[in-house]
């Protein structure tokens, strides 16, 4: 027979996952991210973002970097960038920072699952958590 005790230890303990669970999956604000994607030729460099806990990002792509802001809402997601700094990039590094920039400003939704993050718009964009 079950005690009240062990049912009780049992839902504390079902409460705590399910709330974990919700945690892994939600927007990853406070978290470091990296683009699911090959360097450019010439560089072992690959855009990564930072997003603070109140959705402020710092983007370190091929070669530019600069800021910007996430706004969520549910599955809804708005990026707005903010200014980028040139850098003196090559050309073919600096069109794909901006076509970059450009796929983040177009996301509308996005989902989780464990340490990835899709941002979905017309070019989806996976991001996956920088573990040290």
């Amino acid at each position: 027979m079950v005690s009240l005790k062990q049912m009780a230890c049992l839902a504390v303990a079902m409460l705590a996952m399910s709330t974990l669970a919700r945690a892994e999956d939600g927007f990853p604000f406070g978290t470091e991210m990296t683009l699911e994607a090959l360097p450019q030729p010439g560089s072992k460099r690959i855009p990564n973002i930072e997003i603070g806990d109140n959705g402020e990002v710092v983007l370190e792509l091929w070669c530019k970097g600069g800021k910007g802001q996430f706004s969520v809402a549910g599955n809804t997601v708005i990026f707005v960038p903010g200014q980028i700094q040139d850098r003196s990039c090559p050309p073919a590094r600096a069109q794909a920072d901006d076509e970059l920039v450009a796929s983040l400003s177009s996301v509308e939704t996005w989902k989780r699952q464990g340490d990835v993050l899709t941002l979905i718009g017309p070019k989806p964009l996976r991001f996956r958590t920088t573990g040290n």
